[in-house]
């Protein structure tokens, strides 16, 4: 099996395709794991998962942009046969070159999921709420925490049992997020929200009351960030 992406390499192809974004005049905001372990926390993530802050592309729109720009990313056909979308991957150092499906031989890639505004309760993130870590355009904190919170609430629910497997994953991350948004006296209600899908901001309530359900120790920490 080819090594997996170090962690340098998972920032090296966000920043990757977040120039490409940039020189096309499109903001960009990097969520999920990779998100989580720029604020600390002690996990390499698998892939990239970057938002871009626009409605006038779609999701296969901005990928091909991204095969268009840069030689290293490309396209695989989803292994869905009913699906209409493509999922794409970078290159990394020490791959073959050659463009297919990355499994065994020398090829090493990580997979790029691009997203938009409204997919999966994701916020249009205004520019001046944008946390700039290491040089890379970062969702905020408590946003991130919450959407990690949706991803471990479908995953538990999820029919799939390789869908289930990942909300242990999920709830590492959420906890040590969560320890950090206490370090940083990081509160849900001290920021206007407004530019929030209120439905993420709902359903929170929720899935903070099931998640402390399942992790008791974890109360104190919800209810330092607002969540009583």
């Amino acid at each position: 099996m080819p090594r997996p992406a170090t962690l340098d390499e998972i920032y090296d192809v966000t920043e990757k395709a977040v120039d490409v974004f940039r020189d096309h005049g499109l903001r960009t905001c990097l969520f999920g794991s990779a998100a989580c372990s720029l604020y600390g926390v002690d996990r390499t993530p698998n892939d990239v998962d970057l938002v871009v802050l626009t409605f006038d592309y779609d999701q296969e729109q901005l990928k091909q942009l991204l095969v268009d720009n840069d030689s290293d990313f490309y396209l695989v056909p989803s292994r869905n046969p009913s699906a209409t979308y493509s999922i794409l991957w970078c290159r990394l150092p020490g791959s073959s070159g050659r463009r297919g499906r990355p499994r065994g031989g020398a090829q090493r890639s990580c997979k790029v999921d691009i997203l938009i505004p409204g997919v999966l309760n994701i916020p249009d993130v205004p520019r001046r709420r944008i946390k700039t870590i290491s040089g890379i355009p970062t969702m905020p904190l408590i946003p991130l925490l919450l959407l990690k919170l949706q991803g471990w609430s479908n995953h538990r629910d999820s029919p799939r049992g390789d869908m289930q497997e990942k909300q242990y994953v999920d709830a590492e991350d959420i906890l040590e997020l969560l320890e950090i948004a206490v370090e940083r006296g990081q509160e849900v209600w001290q920021a206007n929200l407004s530019w929030m899908p209120q439905g993420l901001i709902d359903d929170s309530e929720a899935r903070v009351e099931d998640f402390m359900e399942e992790y008791p120790d974890s109360t104190m920490d919800w209810e330092a960030v607002g969540f009583h």
